[in-house]
């Protein structure tokens, strides 16, 4: 009995006690793999996300989580108590990223995927696994413009009303613009004693509607003003 536990304790101080071995060349090239996807999918991201959200804004920590992630899994992978440690150290962190779409998920699991592959030394199948991904980001997005005549172009819409209108009339009037669009984003609102302004992003199902709508706001609000306005690089 005292020699099992001796044999077990010298397998438990061997697994804490392991000295852990890097290779830094296949470290280096690691980080610079997990660089080059991310900054890829970083691309792919900005250019064919449907988002609402600030595309470049929550874009732009992409790489450096790629990189983190490609250097925990670099130094746990060969320690047991680094692993263990990391597992405690996780139940105690809370992540409150503000997450509003599906899709942005769907990208922050891409990067994940691509530091767990580069931190495994398992290059090649996460470069192939990546591309093949984002050709299939760009399929289905050239699928869905050419299945869909749907508008498809944000508009930032301004509405100035020459009155202080109530709260009632407020959420009244957002909640006809967004009946007639498919998303809706609040940028701000202006009130004063004679004036209330509210600035949207919107994605009109059809551009028609939008333009009756801005007509009725005009009928029913007297000295009001209409504003929309479309850029490429509107920031969302």
């Amino acid at each position: 009995m005292e020699k099992i536990q001796n044999i077990n304790q010298g397998e438990l101080n061997f697994f804490l006690n392991q000295n852990i071995q890097i290779d830094i060349p296949g470290f280096i090239l690691s980080l610079i793999s997990a660089v080059i996807l991310s900054f890829l999918v970083q691309l792919f991201y900005i250019k064919y996300s449907s988002t609402l959200s600030n595309r470049k804004e929550f874009s732009k920590n992409f790489v450096i989580l790629a990189v983190t992630t490609c250097i925990v899994i670099m130094i746990v992978k060969s320690s047991l108590a680094l692993s263990l440690g990391l597992v405690g150290a996780l139940s105690i962190v809370r992540f409150r990223a503000a997450i509003k779409e599906p899709e942005e998920l769907v990208y922050l699991f891409l990067i994940i995927a691509i530091g767990l592959g580069c931190g495994a030394n398992q290059l090649i199948i996460t470069t192939i696994g990546i591309i093949f991904a984002l050709v299939l980001i760009v399929i289905y997005s050239r699928y869905l413009k050419n299945s869909n005549n749907e508008f498809e172009k944000i508009i930032n819409l301004g509405v100035i009303i020459e009155q202080d209108i109530s709260d009632k009339q407020i959420n009244s009037l957002i909640e006809q613009i967004r009946e007639i669009s498919h998303e809706l984003k609040f940028i701000s609102m202006s009130r004063t004693d004679k004036s209330t302004t509210i600035n949207l992003d919107v994605k009109p199902k059809e551009f028609d509607k939008l333009t009756l709508l801005s007509e009725h706001i005009k009928k029913q609000f007297k000295g009001s003003k209409v504003v929309m306005a479309y850029n490429e690089d509107l920031s969302l």
